[in-house]
């Protein structure tokens, strides 16, 4: 399997904390060799310079400041990228950036879709340098460790989809690649690193085409008919689909030859441990170790013995049914994610960073001016709709229900609680009071006069405490009124309610919320609190949700920065016409401008836009720690 941490031995003693993303300090070992990888000469010129804009981006996708990012020909340690723990560094292979290095600028999100392979590559090992924070422990079995590392592929990319559902592009961008560096056969030499910084043309090769799986010759793959292999690719392929990572109908033929070699009952039980791998914890070694015992007894191999070789039974040099369904599978997602990109590059101009930044501003000039012309028209003074005229129409109010202002109250402590700040403490010093007197320097300064020399020792010490302003809240509500909603208005309205009257109790924070059906009709306005709970009927034929994200965008400046902001969408996503791709876009825009998107579905079978974050809503009132805890990201995130 391809290595994409590489951690550092362990230390000989206990330590009383370890860093971030470096592991249990006592009683571990390393997960793949007990040496640290042999250092590599950093890179030179325009590559550093983009390593050094790959480094600050990479604070965001971590929420970690210690991190350092190498991007260069022959990086990586033979893998498309790599996370070194005991020195806090991501190398990345430079080989795979499709695009000349002195024209890249990540801190532009329309410029990295030229180059979305290696970003890609970076958002997964960031996701290690997050997540992967346990180390195989002294004298494990070789062969449960190899299974248990292969579970933590997907296991790191779930956890990073859960705090960032935004990277799924990118990872499913990285995914084809990652994976085909675990079943092309390396070269029969390893690739010596560069001493000086080559063209890419002529970089150390690596396991992976730089080109991707339709670069690969067939029968390159290495991917005899062993059920080892079989739970490979599983672990690899099937796990990130259920992790949400890759499509059901990409990986379908894998499943069948999968299915072919395992058999429905094994494949079934490995299919439970890498769901109880999604769900641990990320320091729990033991558990994560477990699951790896569990899986070489499932597919018949001897945990306590080294993984078996991946050509170990094809001695044919032909291609196996298992290695095409693979190839086809990587194909088809490289394929998608290509086809992805190049709607989006299009529709973002980032086919030239030059050209990219003039269009990107006319764009985004033209975007905040339809949607001020969307919130005049939902939002106008004049507008009333109460009663029952035309489409869209709220039909009355009710007192909202005991649950619903527990709920509420319960919402309210949470965004509360989100946006209390800490106070800041300074110390100052002085040569004159006011201030606490420090003999020492005191006795300094008079020996400093004594010699003759200005004195420079600052003997008062002064302790001053102030307040951070919290951030204010921004929360958009629009709430699906179309005939598919018919079953939940109700539960819509609740949901609706508890939002607006949670936010309305919150120091410093406005809401808005509306209905979208056929028309979008206001059902409380900025800063207005919602006396009782609106009730409707969802009956429209369509709906133009699009109208509903440009509304509430204008009104509550959610892709304006200065605030905390989130929209909250109650909605099966289920669209008619251009509402699918014209709202994904508006859901991008919002995300790209750090505005948390939080969707509410009635069901864990509807359709929610990629980009959001997603908790199905059968009672909305139990939702109300699911709401706070979105708001309470976008707050910490402000």
């Amino acid at each position: 399997m391809a290595t994409h941490v590489i951690p550092a031995p362990a230390p000989a003693a206990p330590s009383a904390a370890a860093a971030p993303g470096t592991g249990p300090a006592s009683s571990t070992a390393p997960i793949v060799a007990a040496t640290a990888p042999a250092p590599v000469r950093g890179p030179r010129g325009e590559w550093l310079r983009l390593s050094a804009a790959f480094t600050d981006a990479v604070t965001d996708l971590t929420d970690r400041e210690d991190l350092t990012v190498k991007c260069g020909p022959g990086l990586g340690q033979g893998a498309p990228g790599c996370f070194m723990p005991a020195l806090a560094t991501i190398e990345l292979d430079g080989n795979h950036l499709d695009a000349p290095p002195g024209s890249c600028d990540p801190t532009l999100p329309g410029d990295r879709e030229r180059y979305r392979v290696l970003w890609g590559v970076l958002v997964h090992e960031a996701a290690h340098a997050t997540h992967t924070r346990w180390y195989v422990p002294d004298g494990a079995p070789a062969a449960a460790s190899d299974a248990a590392m292969a579970l933590e592929e997907s296991r790191i990319e779930a956890a990073q989809l859960r705090r960032r559902p935004v990277d799924r592009p990118w990872l499913r961008a990285a995914a084809a690649h990652l994976v085909l560096a675990d079943f092309t056969a390396p070269p029969t030499t390893a690739p010596t690193p560069p001493t000086t910084t080559p063209a890419p043309s002529a970089a150390a090769p690596s396991a992976v085409p730089a080109a991707g799986p339709s670069a690969v010759p067939p029968g390159s793959l290495s991917a005899p008919m062993t059920p080892w292999n079989a739970g490979r690719a599983a672990a690899l392929l099937l796990a990130r689909t259920d992790a949400g990572i890759l499509t059901g109908a990409e990986t379908d033929a894998l499943r069948a030859t999968v299915t072919g070699v395992l058999g429905p009952t094994r494949l079934s039980a490995l299919a439970a441990l890498w769901h109880i791998a999604h769900a641990t914890d990320d320091t729990d070694a033991e558990t994560m170790m477990e699951l790896g015992r569990r899986w070489c007894r499932i597919v018949g191999t001897d945990p306590d013995q080294p993984a078996p070789a991946p050509d170990a039974s094809d001695a044919s040099g032909t291609s196996s049914a298992l290695a095409e369904a693979i190839g086809a599978t990587l194909t088809a997602v490289e394929s998608a994610t290509t086809a992805t990109g190049a709607s989006t590059g299009a529709s973002t101009g980032a086919s030239h960073p030059t050209t990219g930044k003039g269009e990107a501003r006319r764009r985004e000039r033209k975007a905040r001016e339809t949607a001020e012309q969307a919130a005049a028209r939902v939002f106008a003074a004049s507008r009333t709709d109460n009663g029952r005229r035309g489409n869209t129409a709220i039909t009355g109010t009710r007192p909202p229900r005991a649950d619903e202002k527990s709920a509420a109250r319960r919402l309210a402590r949470r965004l509360r609680a989100a946006a209390h700040r800490d106070r800041i403490t300074t110390v100052h010093t002085s040569p004159t009071p006011p201030g606490r007197l420090s003999m020492r320097d005191a006795l300094a300064a008079d020996a400093q006069r004594a010699a003759g020399a200005v004195p420079t020792a600052e003997p008062f010490t002064r302790t001053t405490r102030r307040h951070v302003p919290a951030p204010p809240l921004r929360v958009g509500i629009a709430c699906d009124v179309s005939g598919s909603m018919k079953a939940f208005a109700d539960p819509v309205a609740s949901a609706a309610w508890i939002i607006a009257n949670a936010a309305a109790g919150v120091p410093d924070a406005v809401s808005a919320t509306v209905i979208f059906g056929a028309r979008v009709r206001p059902v409380t306005r900025p800063g207005q609190r919602p006396a009782g709970v609106s009730t409707f009927e969802a009956n429209d034929p369509r709906e133009d949700f699009v109208e509903a994200v440009d509304a509430l965008d204008a009104a509550l400046d959610l892709t304006r920065p200065g605030a905390a902001r989130l929209l909250v969408v109650v909605s099966d996503g289920i669209f008619k016409r251009d509402q699918p791709a014209e709202g994904q876009k508006r859901i991008d825009r919002l995300t790209a401008a750090g505005c948390a998107v939080l969707w509410l579905p009635p069901s864990e079978y509807d359709h929610p836009m990629d980009g959001a974050h997603v908790a199905v809503l059968p009672d909305p009132a139990r939702a109300a720690d699911t709401i706070g805890a979105a708001a309470a990201r976008a707050l910490r995130d402000a």
